[in-house]
């Protein structure tokens, strides 16, 4: 899949309806018009895509997606796979590990639910807090399937950045491209030697959660990415922001999507992070990701 010339946030959500097993109406991400206005911002400060990884079983909406990208002007790659246990359709528990890879290939050969839109990446499909569970295994073998027929590639979710160096053993285990994958919210761990364990592996990862900073301060994944810049392994780094709620949005007093353009990147500049960094991290390496 080729991107538009420009930057690129590489998991995000657009629309996202968690709430029903959350119990919690922030969960369902459903403001549209606010949206909109932030990407049109995005737009201004350079952003062409976004990676939008809100899978079955997770409220994925296509025309919902298709609306907030034609009124931006941003290019939206959107997914497809299973997120993670308790987030499962029930489907998920009955079918084997090929059945929900043909289910993945329909979605990224055919288009989504009659759309016309094909899924550009799979995942975002995760692993629980400190374990991988049966059902969590499947959908990984699900996907590099789908992945292996499709050459798509595959984006995962960690819980709190725990269980990646696990994600990593299965895809080596199947021969999987490591050039194909990126583990998610690694960041989390606030552990550089952790992540750094994972590059050497040859994966890329993201530092997906900036300005969360309830679960990890930003000071502290401005010093991991000054370590891994100096271990010269940014050309495998991501950035994004992982919005999932309404409360993240900037109109309900949350960072909202250019946080990472008004906060973090001066933040980034200040500590002595080269603007060549910031441009990979941004734009040259989802370029390579996707070629």
């Amino acid at each position: 899949m080729s991107l538009k010339n420009g930057y690129t946030l590489m998991h995000e959500h657009i629309f996202i309806d968690l709430s029903g097993i959350k119990k919690l109406d922030d969960c369902r991400l459903d403001c549209k018009n606010e949206t909109i206005e932030e990407f049109k911002e995005l737009y201004k400060n350079g952003v062409r895509n976004v990676v939008e990884v809100t899978n079955i079983g997770m409220g994925r909406d296509i025309s919902y997606i298709q609306e907030v990208s034609e009124k931006s002007g941003i290019n939206i790659i959107c997914a497809t796979g299973f997120y993670k246990e308790p987030f499962y359709p029930k489907f998920v528990y009955e079918k084997n590990e090929k059945e929900l890879s043909e289910i993945m290939k329909k979605d990224i050969l055919e288009g989504i639910n009659s759309t016309g839109k094909k899924a550009g990446i799979i995942g975002e499909i995760g692993s629980s807090k400190e374990i991988i569970t049966e059902t969590e295994l499947k959908v990984f073998k699900a996907a590099i399937i789908a992945h292996l027929e499709t050459g798509v590639p595959i984006t995962t979710h960690t819980s709190l950045g725990t269980m990646g160096h696990e994600q990593v053993k299965i895809f080596k285990e199947y021969k999987v491209d490591l050039n194909k994958i990126v583990i998610g919210h690694v960041d989390l761990t606030g552990n550089v030697e952790y992540i750094l364990e994972m590059l050497y592996n040859g994966v890329y990862v993201e530092f997906d959660t900036i300005g969360k900073n309830n679960y990890l301060a930003d000071d502290i994944r401005v010093e991991m990415l000054k370590e891994i810049e100096k271990r010269d392994l940014i050309d495998r780094v991501f950035l994004s922001l992982d919005i999932t709620r309404k409360s993240n949005m900037k109109y309900n007093g949350g960072i909202g999507y250019n946080y990472i353009f008004d906060v973090f990147i001066p933040k980034l500049k200040e500590a002595g992070i080269k603007d060549d960094s910031i441009e990979k991290m941004l734009k040259s390496n989802p370029e390579r990701f996707f070629k």
